[in-house]
């Protein structure tokens, strides 16, 4: 059970007989297709394929069914991948209803896109622009406010120190003057909740300032 070759001979087991149960839970049944690609580690293109379907009882399921390399991104070997996929496990493209992937053009190309591809295969297919998607911008866009707000923080706090440097009211040394932040306390740690709050207490006059600045040259009120 120790043996590197054994454990892998377990590993591909079991991801043999789960695609069986996911195959058969599918019953032949229509299919949707989620469909990403990305470059790995090594830099290999590597395509990820996800089912959705509705089972027996009625409940709309997600499957991961496979991720393998690929030669380019192009929507041709996109669309031999996932035909490859499908067949290797007993599927058809003529099963595909729905479509979902990202907007980048090799997907969503009118002329030579994935889903028009496939879409002249199987007519039914129909495509839409995934909302996990959709909502990741988003985070994105969040997140880098945050990384704005706190370059802000960071820049005031910077001011502030030097002027005390320069007043001799602080000194330097090896550990001194390091940079704080705002962590977020744990629910159980308590220990950080006295770190939060002796870093707020710390930092109280570069934070009021920064509010103060995104108060004035926000994009709205709220």
């Amino acid at each position: 059970m120790i043996c590197p070759s054994v454990q892998k001979d377990i590993v591909r087991s079991c991801a043999k007989e789960t695609l069986k149960a996911i195959v058969k839970d599918l019953n032949g049944d229509y299919i949707g297709i989620l469909v990403d690609e990305s470059k790995d580690v090594s830099h290999k293109e590597q395509m990820v394929l996800v089912l959705r379907y509705v089972n027996k009882e009625g409940k709309v399921i997600e499957r991961f069914l496979s991720i393998v390399h690929v030669k380019d991104t192009s929507a041709k070997s996109l669309k031999e991948a996932i035909c490859y996929l499908l067949l290797e496990h007993s599927l058809s493209k003529s099963q595909i209803r729905g479509q979902g992937y990202d907007g980048a053009s090799n997907m969503q190309g009118e002329i030579n896109g994935l889903k028009t591809l496939i879409m002249n295969d199987t007519p039914s297919a129909y495509c839409i622009h995934y909302f996990a998607h959709q909502l990741q911008l988003t985070l994105v866009a969040v997140a880098k406010k945050h990384y704005e707000r706190r370059e802000m923080l960071r820049d005031d706090q910077a001011e502030k120190l030097e002027e005390l440097l320069m007043l001799g009211e602080v000194h330097t040394g090896s550990g001194l003057n390091q940079e704080l932040g705002l962590q977020r306390a744990g629910d159980t740690r308590w220990g950080s909740h006295f770190k939060t709050m002796r870093n707020f207490i710390s930092l109280f006059s570069s934070i009021v300032h920064v509010l103060g600045i995104l108060a004035i040259e926000g994009s709205n009120y709220s």
